[in-house]
């Protein structure tokens, strides 16, 4: 082994992994034997296969290493990731787009696991969210179901376009061309989709039955109904000190503001990464409550006005994620709208605070304001009221 002299440590044996299609390469840093103020690494190589992941496990027990550390990159940590958790380690994700930004990183690739496993042991790198093998679970049938509904969309864009090549309208003399009428002259395509879909919510319904007060938290809130909070709670989960807070769930669901530059690019990207699924459904519950008459479809109406409907979705889909943190994190809360008219009631509070301070100055006084302590606020309302 090879021996180096470094700072103080937030962990003593690690084990960083850098993950390739079809291999990966592994360096376990630990005390060294001869002088426990140096420390020794080795590293080794090994394949992605289930018997290749289960060797290095052993070669990790050997070591007494507990803690392994591993890059997003794309979908081929999962395996590798999944099994050495159930093996018992404690494993942590890394976000590549923190760790790429870590002084001292390799030009090579075969550094980069020595170089992991020396910020892990530092404490430098920043876990990832990873769903609990629970959640995974549900998180299967939930996307499964969301790709099938976007599948049966397009059968029936298919369907109508067929139709109106050859000339026959029928869009427009059947109000809904895929109701009882419509359905019996289109593909049996659709009806197959309807199906599956029908039976893996079934199978939702009862994976999700323990987690019914949360449900119905998600449902409370303007444009959400229950197959939204079904899937929005299968990709997060229901511990919400996963994400410590509501701003920190936005920016994983790729809900927040955009960066203004990226290496060599400058000006604003076109979108930001997130979770495409949960991304997906907040587009559709920001559309939604757009249309009611509540404080986060006024926000959606305001910002469509001035800036245009994507932002306005981007934007109202970071309130309803900060909402649904708060509720999710105070078990038996319900959402309470703050009306309408919450922006006006705002602006005209400025207002008079403005004409009253202007008056007083006018007059030779310096006024200094303190706003008074508010009484304790009923549980049902912090949701809202703090998410806001």
């Amino acid at each position: 082994m090879d021996e180096v002299t470094d700072e103080p440590l937030y962990r003593d044996r690690v084990c960083g992994i850098d993950i390739g299609k079809a291999g990966m390469v592994a360096t376990i840093r630990v005390p060294s034997d001869k002088d426990p103020a140096r420390r020794a690494a080795e590293t080794r190589a090994f394949g992605t296969t289930r018997r290749e992941v289960l060797a290095l496990a052993d070669w990790l027990r050997c070591w007494q290493v507990p803690a392994v550390v591993m890059e997003a990159t794309g979908d081929y940590w999962k395996g590798p990731f999944y099994r050495l958790e159930a093996e018992g380690f404690d494993c942590v994700l890394a976000d590549a787009k923190q760790v790429k930004h870590l002084p001292g990183r390799p030009k090579h690739d075969p550094g980069d696991s020595k170089w992991l496993a020396a910020c892990f042991e530092r404490g430098a790198v920043t876990s990832c969210f990873v769903a609990t093998p629970e959640f995974r679970v549900i998180r299967l049938h939930t996307r499964y179901r969301r790709d099938l509904t976007e599948e049966r969309t397009r059968e029936k864009q298919r369907a109508e376009k067929l139709l109106e090549s050859a000339a026959i309208k029928l869009s427009s003399v059947v109000t809904d061309l895929h109701g009882v009428t419509g359905r019996d002259i289109m593909l049996e395509r659709i009806d197959r989709v309807n199906a599956e879909i029908a039976r893996l919510t079934e199978v939702i319904d009862r994976l999700l039955a323990p987690y019914e007060e949360q449900l119905q938290q998600a449902e409370s809130m303007p444009g959400w109904g229950r197959r939204t909070a079904q899937d929005a709670i299968a990709e997060t989960g229901v511990d919400m000190s996963r994400f410590p807070t509501g701003g920190h769930l936005a920016s994983w669901a790729g809900r927040t503001p955009l960066e203004s530059s990226s290496g060599k690019r400058k000006g604003k990207a076109k979108a930001k990464k997130g979770n495409r699924y949960l991304g997906g459904l907040l587009g559709e519950t920001a559309v939604a409550a757009g249309k009611t008459q509540t404080r986060e479809g006024a926000r959606y109406r305001r910002i469509a006005r001035r800036r245009g409907k994507a932002k306005a979705c981007v934007a109202v889909g970071n309130t309803q994620l900060k909402v649904y943190h708060k509720l999710l994190s105070s078990p038996g809360t319900r959402y309470t709208d703050l009306g309408p008219d919450y922006y006006e009631r705002q602006a005209s509070t400025r207002r008079q605070i403005a004409h009253h301070v202007g008056k007083l100055g006018a007059l030779g006084f310096e006024v200094t304001l303190c706003r008074l302590p508010e009484p304790d606020p009923d549980p049902r309302q912090a949701a809202s009221t703090q998410a806001a």
